[in-house]
């Protein structure tokens, strides 16, 4: 019993382990099954109902003439002839006395025995009687019963081969025609697998494909609007994503190694000079070492300020916002205003910060902010002015410095581009990219563009909040 329930519970793996298609023609084959198997029953089990009540009808229509009658009585008195035929056809007509145990039938005929619903016949309990029993040799018969006088009953009764032969030949006829249908849906469950399994095949073929040889052009055809088209299509939006990624994934080491080399090739010829002073002993003027030296500085501040660029655009959160909080956006502005005079402190800086509180990251939104100001200070001329304005969530920075091109603007937030005027001036072309998607996974947007009046550059950064706090801060 045990070695059977076991089997029992691994035949699910069992099926799990068979090809999709086959399981699919299973089930279609299963379904059909039982849904062939209903109807048959159904229909034998109408079917015997509605013989049964043709062959109780027949025989209630069945009257015994007089001289039957009057054989049997003389049968239940004196007896009768062994050898005497009286001609029934295939009924066995008997009567039920309403005492005693056995019948009286006619000779020739199997007798039947006596029921308790036959008794009550002809009792007068009962107007009528019909049931199925077996005669004395064992053949089934059905009995109708009905009064025939004081204290009896008579029988008519009829094998019921009337009944179970139409039905057994039913029965064959149901068995080989569902056997046909069920074998004929198995077939056709296994073509329509295959056929509506052909786009997922595809499918499979063009992933093994990219899993072995990490080719992202791969498309497969997507017509009409069911699942399978909708699979293929997100593959294809996948695969096309992916291949972007990758791009520029190779762009960024492309332009991140060409970044990289200018201001390596200029640190290591300052520290080759350097060297070659100290091996060969030739004194460099104090005021070209200090040129070189200042030199090295300047390059070690710019490599750092690119690999920290480089690190904030690479690592794994970049995509997503950090946590988000409710901050003061004039707040951050002061914070920022704060580091921004540090690094130019002969300029003019005039801020007009009104409250606003936004919800975004606090650490990349100072620092998406700094980097704006940053950008101010290092274009403005000796001895300019910068105007800082926050009004109902828009930051505008202005500089007096020359200006972006019209032409250049749509470049300006692309990762390493930099200006022709820009490329003498420290900077690794990367702290704008990191501003715009600081703004715009706060909500918000950031515009490059002229100021109506003068010279230098407006950069406005507006972000979704409210002049006052939310209640829970």
């Amino acid at each position: 019993m045990t070695g059977q329930a076991d089997r029992f519970r691994a035949l699910p793996r069992r099926l799990r382990a068979l090809p999709l298609r086959s399981r699919l023609a299973m089930l279609v084959a299963t379904a059909v099954a039982v849904a062939v198997a209903a109807v048959a029953v159904a229909c034998w089990v109408t079917t015997r109902e509605r013989l049964t009540e043709q062959l109780d009808t027949t025989l209630s229509q069945i009257k015994p003439n007089d001289t039957v009658t009057r054989l049997l009585t003389t049968s239940c008195t004196s007896g009768l002839p062994s050898d005497l035929q009286v001609v029934t056809g295939p009924y066995t007509i008997q009567l039920v006395p309403a005492a005693g145990d056995r019948p009286c039938t006619l000779p020739g005929k199997s007798a039947i025995p006596i029921q308790e619903d036959d008794r009550a016949v002809a009792l007068g309990q009962r107007k009528d009687a019909t049931h199925t029993t077996e005669s004395e040799n064992g053949t089934a018969m059905r009995v109708y019963t009905s009064p025939a006088g004081p204290d009896l009953a008579i029988s008519v009764a009829v094998s019921m081969k009337q009944v179970t032969d139409p039905l057994t030949q039913l029965a064959w006829v149901l068995l080989i025609v569902s056997g046909i249908g069920v074998v004929g849906a198995g077939a056709a469950g296994l073509w329509v697998a295959r056929a509506g399994l052909r786009p997922v095949d595809e499918l499979t073929e063009a992933v093994e494909h990219v899993a072995r040889t990490e080719d992202l052009t791969v498309r497969i055809p997507a017509d009409g609007e069911d699942e399978i088209a909708r699979l293929s299509r997100s593959f294809n939006s996948m695969a096309a994503a992916l291949a972007t990624s990758r791009d520029r994934q190779a762009q960024l080491i492309a332009d991140a190694g060409h970044e990289l080399r200018t201001p390596l090739t200029s640190l290591r010829t300052n520290v080759e000079l350097l060297a070659r002073s100290d091996d060969t002993g030739r004194v460099i003027p104090p005021e070209d070492r200090k040129e070189l030296m200042a030199s090295v500085k300047a390059q070690m501040t710019e490599l750092a300020a690119l690999i920290g660029d480089l690190q904030e655009l690479a690592r794994p959160d970049a995509a997503q916002p950090g946590p988000l909080q409710v901050v003061g956006l004039h707040d951050i502005a002061r914070t920022a205003l704060r580091r921004a005079r540090l690094r130019g402190p002969e300029l003019t800086i005039d801020a007009d910060l009104a409250p606003w509180y936004v919800r975004a990251e606090p650490a990349a939104l100072e620092r998406a902010i700094v980097n704006v100001l940053d950008n101010a200070v290092k274009f403005s001329p000796p001895h300019g002015a910068v105007d800082v304005r926050l009004h109902r969530g828009v930051l505008t920075v202005r500089d007096r410095g020359p200006g972006i091109p019209a032409e250049e603007l749509p470049h300006v937030f692309e990762r390493f581009w930099r200006s022709p005027s820009a490329r003498q001036l420290p900077g690794s072309g990367l702290g704008l990219s990191i501003v715009a998607r600081t703004v715009h996974q706060a909500g918000g947007e950031i515009t490059l563009g002229a100021p109506a009046e003068g010279t230098g550059t407006v950069a406005s950064l507006r972000l979704p909040g409210a002049p006052v706090p939310p209640p829970e801060l």
